[in-house]
């Protein structure tokens, strides 16, 4: 399956900028025979949190309607990264994922809410894992600070997930951790990690890329620069069957021993 990787500079406040800058950077990925598209962390408003009664996507309409545009019109899956949305009377750190007939499959809300960047006192976390199927392949995806919690990644691991997406937006200060964590996760769940952090700065942290894919024995298969960038990746994924075969993790676990 061949992948984008849409590690994009982020206009912090602006809604209006980044859904052009997205509609055409997902353009541009399909020209180049993309199937699935993943886009990084709160794409839509940065971490402009303080105004996200006036900025938020307001149920996710503007979204979901831009998005399944593009994945009907374009015939590709989308990996929607988050956006900041407003449901109900909560904000949240929203994922969705689209088909390529334009459908919605799942909508994720961020389960692990990062205090470090004000998320707790303004967003509310879900409680829902996030699995779902495109072309008959159990994937899953999470969000940025949910990368630090294992258990997490393990739980849709467990349920069948070969490939886990992880949208970022993940400060150039702790990119070495980023690094660490991925390729960890990638071995101890012997899947693929697919993962798009964003570049530029805004008032309180600077971000610096290195979006990564990595396969399920930890090779860094493709690693993104500081500058925005789509990268291009074929993942084989058969190659989770036979890592998850040859080295029989999931069979070996002793679950009585971790309650």
């Amino acid at each position: 399956m061949k992948i984008a990787c849409v590690q994009l500079d982020i206009a912090f406040g602006n809604p209006k900028e980044n859904f052009e800058n997205v509609e055409k950077k997902i353009r541009e990925a399909a020209k180049q025979e993309a199937k699935l598209i993943i886009l990084p962390e709160m794409w839509n408003t940065g971490y402009d949190l303080t105004r996200l009664e006036e900025i938020a996507d307001k149920e996710g309409n503007d979204t979901k309607r831009l998005l399944t545009k593009l994945a009907k019109e374009l015939h590709i899956h989308i990996i929607g990264g988050s956006v900041s949305t407003k449901k109900d009377s909560h904000f949240y750190n929203t994922m969705y994922i689209v088909n390529d007939s334009g459908d919605i499959i799942t909508e994720y809300d961020k389960a692990h809410l990062f205090k470090l960047m004000d998320e707790h006192l303004y967003l509310k976390a879900g409680n829902k894992k996030n699995l779902f199927e495109i072309e008959n392949i159990t994937m899953a995806g999470v969000i940025c600070y949910d990368l630090r919690f294992p258990e997490w990644f393990r739980a849709h691991s467990l349920l069948g997930a070969k490939v886990i997406f992880v949208p970022a937006q993940w400060p150039a200060a702790r990119i070495d951790h980023w690094k660490i964590l991925l390729q960890a996760r990638a071995i101890e769940n012997q899947c693929y990690i697919v993962a798009v952090n964003r570049v530029g700065k805004d008032s309180n942290n600077e971000f610096n890329g290195n979006s990564m894919v990595i396969a399920p024995w930890g090779e860094i298969v493709w690693l993104g620069n500081e500058e925005e960038t789509t990268g291009l990746v074929d993942i084989d994924l058969n190659l989770v069957e036979e890592v998850r075969g040859r080295i029989p993790v999931f069979q070996d676990r002793r679950e009585s021993l971790y309650k």
